[in-house]
């Protein structure tokens, strides 16, 4: 279980969905009236709303959600959130890097300190994290679609840079700047994506031992708890024999 999935198989296993969907529904609704606001109301004519309403999508949004977030950034009392980055050093020696969408940056920084600080890690200044990571394009892909031979050969074909593959699906990292036309390319192939939005790569993973692991899935179950919290990234590899002991 890799830092960059997201712990999507422990939210499976533990079947927290149901329990995230309300709070999974609130961020993803600001992430569409964020890109929204930031350029045209249009996703065929802005990027990074275009991968907001494919994620939300894929996420089992409605549609009629989906068009409020939009609607809502067209209104002149609509909200005005800041893109606001923590950095932090977990469990372990992990490094994670915690995205947020907020309207008060003093309570924002307040939860996450707090959430940080009671789950066993330390936030550290600007650049002591993010240097170990690189900003890339990510379109996910389920299991389904087809084996790694298949869905590599398409990223290949399409001009992706890596793919990873596991039992819970396919990982397609792109440059930024390439990211929609090789989305583009593999739906061709392989139909619409699971997800696509801009992520952070860890340069390299570490293995967390089991009572890192369990301290660790606390700290982001926590980080992930809090309303201006995207999106948690990290470089932790937690071993199958491991996980299945949490």
């Amino acid at each position: 279980m890799a830092g960059h999935s997201k712990f999507k198989n422990i939210m499976h296993r533990k079947g927290a969905q149901d329990k995230k969907r309300s709070s999974l529904f609130s961020k993803l609704s600001r992430e569409i009236t964020v890109a929204a606001k930031m350029g045209l109301p249009d996703p065929a004519m802005n990027a990074r709303l275009r991968a907001a309403v494919v994620t939300a999508r894929q996420g089992g949004m409605p549609k009629d959600n989906i068009d409020r977030a939009i609607k809502k950034a067209e209104g002149t009392e609509s909200e005005n959130y800041e893109e606001v980055r923590y950095e932090c050093f977990g469990p372990g020696g992990v490094s994670l890097i915690i995205e947020s969408l907020t309207d008060n940056r003093n309570r924002t920084a307040t939860n996450v300190r707090t959430a940080v600080s009671r789950n066993g890690g330390n936030l550290g200044a600007s650049g002591s994290v993010s240097h170990g990571f690189e900003r890339m394009g990510l379109i996910s892909y389920p299991a389904k679609v087809g084996d790694a031979d298949k869905v590599f050969e398409a990223a290949l074909e399409a001009g992706a840079e890596d793919v990873q593959s596991t039992d819970d699906g396919h990982e397609i990292w792109t440059a930024v700047d390439g990211m929609h036309d090789v989305a583009k390319a593999l739906e061709k192939v392989l139909g619409e994506a699971e997800g696509i939005k801009l992520a952070w790569k860890p340069g390299l993973m570490v293995t967390v031992s089991e009572d890192d692991a369990a301290q660790l899935l606390k700290l982001i179950d926590a980080l992930e708890d809090d309303d201006d919290v995207q999106t948690v990234w990290g470089n932790y590899d937690v071993p199958e024999d491991v996980l299945a002991k949490l």
